[in-house]
């Protein structure tokens, strides 16, 4: 019985360390630098095995060619060339040289298809303009 009892507490203690090691597989790395930081601003498909990646550290942007056997530095430039331009406001209708919602090419899912409401008023309007120009 106590060599029953001994196997028992050695099994939960392999099954309480297994369990340890999986939550400390899961959790993230910590970032041991203070201060620094990177971030990964785009990155393009180039084909199955090779990529381009910009990469953000601090305020410098390296360009990086990433293929599965090495990484290279391709190119060294400021962050801000690669910043995000900050969203633009909404168009007032009332302002003259803007477009109405109504005018504005659609951004759904379906813009640029067949399927696209949009698509196919743009498609009349330019019939209608060779119709009457004739």
């Amino acid at each position: 019985m106590a060599e029953l009892l001994r196997v028992f507490i050695a099994l939960l203690l392999v099954l309480g360390a297994l369990w340890l090691a999986a939550r400390l597989a899961r959790r993230p790395m910590r970032n041991r630098r203070r201060g620094g930081t990177m971030d990964v601003l785009a990155r393009t498909q180039l084909s199955r095995g090779a990529s381009v990646t910009v990469v953000q550290v601090d305020k410098t942007a390296l360009v990086l060619g990433v293929t599965d056997h090495q990484v290279s530095l391709l190119h060294v430039a400021d962050a801000e060339v690669f910043a995000l331009p900050e969203p633009s406001k909404p168009a007032d209708p009332t302002k003259p040289g803007e477009l109405s919602p109504v005018d504005k090419p659609a951004q759904g899912a379906l813009a640029g298809s067949v399927l696209s409401p949009s698509t196919w008023k743009q498609a009349l309007d330019a019939l209608r303009e060779r119709s009457v120009r004739k």
